[in-house]
């Protein structure tokens, strides 16, 4: 299993992607945050169609730190169920890894 992991949440608008990200960094639960606007999901949701506009969080952070990340994101989240995955980094910049872990 690898030290270090990509964080990717949907959020509902630059305003909520930005209170978690701060959040996050602030506790030292990430290392960064990248905000990518004016998403479009389409999706399944209490058996209907649905499209929107949405904003992708993409943040760095630690294998240590995901239960902490989960609890809190859920707390400041607005949706139901939120989208929180952690996809695993195999490879990268060794220095750019090791201050993710200095910063985390």
């Amino acid at each position: 299993m690898s030290n270090h992991v990509i964080l990717y949440i949907t959020c509902k608008n630059n305003k909520e992607a930005i209170l978690i990200s701060d959040k996050l960094i602030s506790s030292k639960l990430i290392a960064c945050a990248n905000i990518i606007k004016n998403v479009t999901s389409i999706f399944r949701w209490k058996k209907k169609l649905n499209k929107s506009k949405e904003v992708i969080l993409l943040a760095k952070t630690s294998q240590k730190n995901v239960k902490r990340i989960e609890k809190t994101v859920k707390k400041l989240h607005s949706y139901d169920i939120p989208c929180i995955l952690f996809l695993e980094i195999k490879h990268g910049n060794k220095e750019f890894l090791k201050w993710i872990t200095r910063n985390t």
